[in-house]
Parts: C-alpha cells; structure tokens; sequence
C-alpha cells in the first residue's frame, strides 16, 4: 500500500514540476476561469471544440501541486474526446474524490491516482477546481467558478 502511494504522489509530483498543456490557447472557442479562495488556486482553462469534440486544451495559472497535477492531468485526458465524454469523464472524477460511490477508477486512466483524497475532505477542492472549470468552459458560463 505504501509503494502506491509513493507511486501516486510521484505522478501527481511530476505533474505539479511539469505540467502538461500549460499555456494560452490563442485559437480557443471556450474559455472559463475558476478560484479556490480557501487556498488561493487559480485557472484559467482555454479548450478548442471542433464538430463537438476536444481538439485541443490548455491552462494558465497557480496553485498548489493537487490543483496543478490535476489541471495538468485533466488536459491529457480531454484531447479528443466528445463534449458528451468529457462531462462523463467530469462525473466519474467527481464520484471518485468525493467517495460518492466504490469508485472503480477503470476508464480515468491516470486521474485514479486523485482517490485517496476523499480521505482529505479540504482537498478535494484543490483537485476538483479544473474539473469544475471544465464544465463552466463546455456550458459557455461568462462566470468564474469557485469551489465554495
């Protein structure tokens, strides 16, 4: 259990050092910003929707290295997707932090490494801030999103 958990603080570490699609979207056609005032994290996620699909995405922002690991994960995940498989992809990730269900993390990929934060209530914020975003983006919310 332990080499797990290293594993998957390794993931979310390299992630946070590196993350992935970390720039403005000059071409984007959606955009939305979202704030996490219990902790300061901030994004501003850019997503270019061609025929109902995700061709690209990116982010700009700051945060805390779940925030950022998140963002940065979320991004790898929602190239190529649907509009439709993209809100599904929200859901799951939503039920999995929250504990809502046994979530069984087939089909996130990578993002099961975020399930042991339903263990850490305050956290679940700083990893959900992108998800939260991404679905303001998809439904064209003008307002910014925060997690409280």
């Amino acid at each position: 259990m332990s080499d797990l958990r290293e594993l998957y603080q390794e993931v979310i570490l390299d992630h946070q050092r590196r993350p992935r699609n970390f720039h403005r979207l000059e071409d984007a056609n959606r955009q939305a910003e979202g704030f996490n005032p219990l902790c300061g994290d901030r994004i501003h996620l850019y997503l270019r929707i061609e025929d109902g699909v995700v061709k690209d995405v990116g982010f700009e922002g700051s945060g805390c290295a779940i925030s950022t690991a998140s963002a940065s994960m979320m991004t790898e995940s929602l190239k190529g997707k649907t509009e439709a498989q993209a809100e599904e992809l929200f859901e799951k990730f939503h039920d999995l932090v929250m504990g809502r269900q046994q979530a069984d993390p087939a089909g996130l990929g990578k993002l099961a490494v975020f399930s042991g934060l339903r263990e850490y209530p305050v956290r679940v914020k700083c990893a959900t801030l992108a998800w939260h975003t991404l679905r303001a983006a998809l439904q064209g919310s003008l307002e910014t999103v925060a997690t409280e």
